[in-house]
């Protein structure tokens, strides 16, 4: 592992709350509410200081700062650490899975 493979994909458990936003809701049609809603991201900092970067407001998700509660680490660990190229298709990647399995997603 190199310098390079720094990066780290991440999903945050959002409030059911998240739902009474629209362009959250519109974004999830296929929302199961038995699944959490999430928020999905990459960063070069470990996931724990980016959580609490995002409810600091530092370079913060709107959605994240409002209604974050906590990382959800069995969703993602298994994927980190990994190249900046290897983070930014995961992070894709992973939000459209979660959604396809009826996840709440949002995705940066």
């Amino acid at each position: 592992m190199g310098r390079q493979d720094h990066y780290h994909v991440y999903v945050i458990e959002l409030s059911k709350d998240v739902l009474y936003e629209g362009k959250f809701k519109r974004a999830n049609p296929d929302y199961l509410a038995r699944k959490p809603c999430v928020y999905v991201g990459m960063t070069g900092l470990d996931p724990d200081v980016r959580f609490d970067k995002h409810k600091a407001g530092i370079q913060s998700n709107r959605y994240v700062k409002q209604f974050g509660l906590r990382l959800l680490p069995s969703l993602y660990e298994v994927y980190n650490p990994m190249p900046y190229e290897g983070a930014r298709d995961m992070e894709v990647e992973l939000a459209i899975g979660l959604r396809e399995e009826g996840y709440g997603v949002w995705q940066a």
